[in-house]
């Protein structure tokens, strides 16, 4: 039996797949969007690669992964009926972590979030039918909070649906909890929600940098329209995904739900400025009461020509902006409660990721597929 794996080949989707691999003996399905087997191999070692060498992702790939080429946003997630009925007789449990993460569309987030959820909880239900299943785990967010301000939120509050919610994102992952909850009322089902996700504690590599470069374009302001003091919910993605891991597989779980977040020991904005001034001269004036012309100024600038060369630098600081100036953070008891571990600070490893950013100029040096390598051995594929 196995698990199977949405969003393999995202970022946190591959901290999870790496860390079933590492610490489990459970064999991993992993459904992957791509026209062929080829290019389905490509993409998980592009994903995989920044937490394992060829050899092991290789060996992994030929003994305990099953590839399922497929897409969230078709009709049954795009698999015929053959690969559909194997995958619902070897399924043991689900992990579903494949999502838009687009803050601004409506449509990418409506179709991936809400059509695609539909259709693994669709999944998931015939698996019950037909033989059980043991646990339904949905990645989510934090997000689903709302607009806060200057707030704690315990994990019993996370979800107020009288609140107005910052973009389409939160509102459809909110949405997606509800559905788990309403269609799966007689499956084991968790959900954990992290809070902004930054690097790894273990090593400075990263592939998503999206996040980081609106840190260090704010970094290089002069004046800040933060204060000091206002804090930032950031967790790393290994903590993140050792703590879904582990949750996933215990049999009996203490709650339902879990933040998997920094709660009261999210560093403040001097200390990760603080991080930053190892790496940049730095010198910045925190003016809170800036926040709100920034705010329209940022917005003004997203609308620019793309000649001006602002726009793509306002138009992502747009988007996280309201997550950067809110000053909440998220109640994290329970993973603690459930893990025995507090989550490692942004403020020491921070350093090492900006530096890693910087000196790569935002990308990550991804290593080609070994032609020595193309198929010289029979790999499962549904």
């Amino acid at each position: 039996m196995s698990i199977f794996l949405t969003g393999a080949t995202g970022y946190l989707g591959s901290y999870i797949a790496a860390e079933l691999l590492k610490s489990s003996k459970e064999n991993l399905c992993v459904l992957v969007r791509a026209k062929g087997l080829e290019e389905a191999h490509e993409r998980l070692w592009r994903s995989l690669q920044l937490h394992m060498d060829f050899e092991w992702f290789w060996d992994a790939l030929q003994t305990r992964m099953e590839i399922y080429l497929g897409d969230l946003t078709q009709p049954q997630l795009g698999l015929n009926s053959q690969s559909r009925k194997k995958l619902i007789k070897t399924t043991d449990s689900i992990i579903h972590c494949g999502a838009s993460l687009n803050r601004k569309s409506d449509k990418a987030c409506f179709n991936v979030n809400l059509r695609g959820t539909l259709s693994v909880i669709t999944l998931a239900r015939e698996v019950q039918d037909d033989h059980g299943l043991k646990r339904f785990s949905d990645i989510s967010t934090v997000a689903v909070a709302g607009k806060r301000k200057n707030e704690i939120v315990s994990e019993d509050h996370m979800v107020d649906w009288g609140r107005s919610d910052y973009d389409p994102y939160a509102r459809t992952k909110k949405f997606c909890e509800h559905m788990v909850s309403e269609l799966l009322p007689d499956v084991s089902h968790v959900v954990f929600r992290p809070s902004i996700i930054l690097g790894d504690s273990r090593f400075p590599q990263t592939t998503q940098f999206d996040m980081v470069r609106a840190f260090v374009w704010l970094a290089q302001l002069p004046i800040l329209p933060f204060s000091k003091n206002w804090r930032a919910d950031i967790a790393c993605a290994d903590y993140v995904s050792r703590a879904v891991v582990k949750i996933h597989l215990k049999e009996k779980l203490l709650f339902d739900s879990y933040n998997l977040s920094s709660g009261a020991q999210s560093v403040t904005y001097r200390e990760i400025i603080g991080a930053l001034k190892k790496e940049m001269r730095i010198h910045n004036l925190f003016l809170p009461w800036l926040e709100s012309p920034f705010t329209s100024l940022t917005n003004l600038l997203a609308n620019t020509p793309r000649s001006w060369r602002v726009s793509p630098f306002a138009s992502l600081l747009k988007v996280f902006l309201p997550y950067l100036t809110f000053n909440t953070v998220f109640d994290n008891s329970r993973v603690q409660k459930e893990l025995g571990e507090t989550p490692p600070l942004f403020s020491c490893y921070a350093s090492g990721l900006f530096r890693f950013a910087r000196n790569g100029n935002f990308t990550y040096p991804y290593k080609p597929w070994p032609t020595e390598k193309r198929l010289t051995k029979q790999v499962r594929v549904a």
